[in-house]
């Protein structure tokens, strides 16, 4: 888990977010593949649930309002009852759809998706429907939708171009797009078509295409991270961009800025049951995390977890904030080695974090000098009065002060070492003053731990605990086992 992630998930704050794009609704029919049609060599899909989504650049929407944040929407709609039903969808996503027009020449665009189980179990798309008009805009309609996007500018934090290729992203509807938005310095983002050319996206701040688009347009094949780079690069370069971003699916994000950075971000490895919607979550948060003021870096981390999360759901499926602090915390539970230790200031942000969610959090500390199956056992203990564990580890002077000039026998760094490989350990500090009093302030655990051979009144910050609500916690001592013990019999051997 990444403290500085966490922290940027914690200040995004409620950006302004106007997207500009094709809309569109997502159907889905969901059943159990059963068998083959007697009338044809066809699955025969056993229709047990249908299911509305919004699709598209209204997607995008939804996907930022569930982040927090206060999106508008920009593109077109039919005067038909599909279009009435995406405009009624986005109210009650509480999207704005000033900017949103409904035209009489041409339907609204339908994706009609079937999802069969085989024998009850994971869901996969069989087939997909469309029902669409890809022709370009009349002049009327794109005439007015620059002029209320143009209205709508001057209240945004920052623009996402979703171009689906149905249409309203013309060249010249991008072009006064962009102007308007550097003229009020505003970034633009845009998810390109597929296609060669990308001219229309000339001075937007940043493009998000994938491996197969960005190949596309720069005639590469994008089959290693070098290549990609490059790709990436040239687009930089060819299109006046402040960033080129490719995405590389498993493999993650390929960054080229202005300023010369070259970077592959890597993401870790996923069940992937759907990738319908990942460049769409992934625009969505590179948005609201430069429009919080994060740079590219940070953004691109974010965003590959963000989208992660997505190809793990089936469908264009909305991620909230709450979901990706919980995916970047249970990346920490599994962290080896010396990942466990924080430094305080991370660590109270870690621990602040998991109690807003509903986590209860246990501290304990100690010198835990040479480790024994008394600390083991204790710490287990400890573990169960939570769903979290944090140690609280003396520093090597510490020890000195409390034990005398022979002790530690083991280094912090040696002690912290065997520590973090203990699963029961979720996360260690260390800390030089000889009571752990101002870090039991600073993190305010749900449950205070020592050993039964201290009495409640004796437990350093039992006071505090319980001033807030928590409790004191006294695990029981297990006979035969001590570090003094066990020194004297080395000693002896």
């Amino acid at each position: 888990m990444s403290a500085d992630l966490i922290e940027l998930m914690q200040n995004l704050g409620q950006p302004r977010v106007l997207v500009v794009g094709d809309l569109m609704l997502d159907r889905y029919v969901w059943g159990d593949a059963e068998r083959i049609s007697q009338e044809a060599p066809v699955i025969l899909l056993r229709a047990d649930r249908r299911e509305e989504r919004l699709g598209g650049a209204s997607s995008v929407a939804t996907m930022l309002r569930a982040l927090g944040a206060k999106p508008a929407i920009a593109g077109v709609v039919g005067a038909d009852a599909d279009g009435t039903r995406i405009r009624q969808m986005l109210l009650d996503h509480n999207v704005c759809d000033e900017a949103v027009l409904a035209v009489s020449d041409r339907p609204s665009t339908v994706k009609e998706r079937y999802i069969g189980r085989a024998q009850h179990r994971h869901p996969q798309q069989m087939i997909r429907v469309d029902y669409e008009d890809r022709k370009p805009l009349s002049a009327a309609a794109e005439r007015e939708l620059i002029q209320v996007i143009g209205r709508r500018m001057r209240d945004t934090d920052v623009v996402l171009i979703s171009d689906y290729d149905k249409g309203v992203c013309s060249p010249s509807l991008l072009a006064a797009v962009i102007a308007a938005a550097r003229a009020c310095g505003v970034k633009t983002l845009a998810d390109p078509l597929r296609g060669g050319d990308y001219r229309k996206y000339h001075g937007c701040s940043a493009i998000t295409p994938n491996r197969l688009e960005a190949g596309l347009a720069t005639g590469r094949v994008l089959n290693d991270s070098v290549v990609a780079l490059a790709g990436a690069a040239e687009l930089r370069e060819r299109l006046d961009l402040e960033a080129a971003i490719v995405t590389l699916d498993k493999e993650g994000m390929a960054l080229a800025h202005a300023d010369g950075r070259r970077e592959v971000f890597p993401t870790r490895p996923r069940q992937v049951y759907d990738i319908t919607g990942a460049g769409d979550m992934v625009l969505a948060v590179l948005g609201m995390a430069l429009a919080a003021g994060a740079d590219y870096d940070a953004a691109i981390r974010l965003a590959n977890i963000a989208g992660g999360l997505e190809v793990e759901k089936v469908g264009v499926a909305v991620v909230t904030r709450d979901e990706i602090v919980r995916d970047l915390l249970r990346g920490g539970e599994g962290g080896q080695g010396l990942e466990k230790v924080r430094v305080r200031e991370s660590l109270v942000r870690e621990v602040t974090t998991r109690q807003a969610l509903g986590h209860r959090v246990a501290f304990t500390n100690g010198c835990f000098d040479v480790l024994h199956a008394g600390h083991v056992q204790y710490l287990q203990e400890a573990r169960s009065q939570a769903d979290f564990l944090v140690v609280g580890l003396n520093s090597d002077a510490s020890v000195r002060a409390l034990k005398g000039p022979t002790r530690p026998i083991n280094s912090v760094e040696s002690r912290a070492l065997v520590l973090a490989a203990l699963e029961v350990v979720n996360y260690l500090t260390v800390f030089d003053e000889s009571t752990p009093l101002e870090l039991v302030r600073e993190l305010r655990p749900d449950v205070l731990v020592k050993g039964a051979d201290y009495r409640r009144e004796d437990v350093v910050g039992a006071d505090f605990v319980e001033s807030y609500g928590g409790r004191v916690y006294l695990a029981g001592l297990r006979e035969g086992h001590s570090t003094t013990r066990l020194l004297q019999r080395l000693g002896a051997a």
